[in-house]
């Protein structure tokens, strides 16, 4: 029986953990300590995602529901309410949900087959790239009597955004990306008047897309936030972290039947890398529309650079070799025409 080891514990590794496991592959666990995202809009895709694939059917029938998202984004003078469908959720209880299927089953990590690296320590040859450097500030929040609680709000400032997601009928979390959350919310012409005050304490994180080179190595893959990290604005991080174990795990199995190694680490880094260009791209159209001005500049010229990145990445990396078929990789062959 082939051996994997996981390094880290969040979504990515182990939802790759359950698959392998239900493969028939003996998984240990090297668990890694570290502080929890309050709340996460988790998406309609998202929510198929751990129905289809991971089996929770009523995961999320108890959680808020978020059914309108109201937009103040660009030059234009009014907002706009689009229908929206997402539940908000804990890090820690997706975390605590997902955790339920996988139990370590092997004990020998220094003799494993595989890792599956999702946390920090990265490999020493490892760089990670940044596009961008700003950094979100998280709060709760008090929401103000009669305020929307199936709406979340946006609204793009001078030099940031707010973005606004209520978890119960009188409470929320506001994040607030560029400049000083209270700046922004003096200067906040929609969101300010939904929220009646703060919460005590903040957290910040750096909210710019990131992405490690190489993504695998001998006998490793990086999956997760070890491998890519997604603006919060366009990004739909838990999705994403479900799609890259898939396809890990997948590599993996493919490798144990045999299948030519090199060509399943290239396979794999070209589809991340194929993924994280998408997301810069929908971020540049939401940057380039959300304001004029210095901040908004720089963002828009890290993006940029992003997919000059991206491009010159999978320039060499020529037509992709395998699709999924499932849980499964299988070869794509080609068809001679007559």
């Amino acid at each position: 029986m082939a051996t994997i080891v996981l390094q880290g514990d969040g979504i990515a590794a182990l939802t790759c953990g359950h698959l392998l496991q239900s493969a028939g592959f003996g998984v240990s666990i090297e668990r890694a300590p570290r502080a929890y995202l309050p709340a996460l809009m988790v998406s309609a895709s998202s929510q198929a995602l751990f129905r289809d694939v991971l089996e929770l059917r009523d995961a999320f029938s108890s959680l808020p529901r978020i059914q309108k998202r109201v937009v103040k984004w660009g030059p234009q003078p009014e907002p706009v309410a689009l229908p929206h469908s997402a539940v908000i959720a804990s890090e820690q209880f997706l975390l605590e949900m997902v955790a339920k299927l996988f139990r370590a089953n092997a004990s020998s990590p220094e003799a494993a087959d595989w890792t599956i690296i999702s946390s920090r320590p990265l490999p020493e040859s490892v760089i990670e790239h940044g596009f961008g450097s700003q950094v979100a500030t998280v709060t709760l929040v008090e929401l103000e009597k009669g305020s929307d609680s199936t709406a979340c709000w946006i609204e793009s400032l001078e030099d940031g955004w707010l973005f606004l997601m209520p978890d119960a009928p009188a409470s929320g979390w506001l994040i607030s990306v560029g400049g000083p959350l209270n700046a922004h919310l003096n200067n906040s012409r929609m969101i300010a008047r939904q929220i009646l005050g703060l919460g005590d304490g903040t957290r910040e994180f750096p909210s710019y897309p990131r992405i490690t080179w190489p993504l695998c190595g001998p006998h490793w893959l990086a999956c997760g936030t070890a491998a890519l990290a997604f603006d919060p604005l366009c990004g739909d991080g838990t999705g994403h972290a479900i799609r890259e174990a898939i396809l890990a795990s997948a590599v993996v199995r493919a490798a144990a039947r045999g299948t030519n190694v090199n060509a399943l680490r290239a396979h794999y880094q070209a589809r991340l890398v194929t993924g994280f260009k998408r997301h810069l791209a929908v971020c540049l159209e939401f940057y380039q529309s959300g304001g004029v001005g210095p901040w908004w500049d720089s963002i828009v010229e890290s993006l940029n650079k992003g997919l000059r990145w991206c491009d010159h990445q999978l320039s060499n990396a020529g037509e992709f070799r395998y699709r999924l078929r499932g849980l499964e990789l299988e070869e794509i062959r080609a068809t001679n025409s007559r």
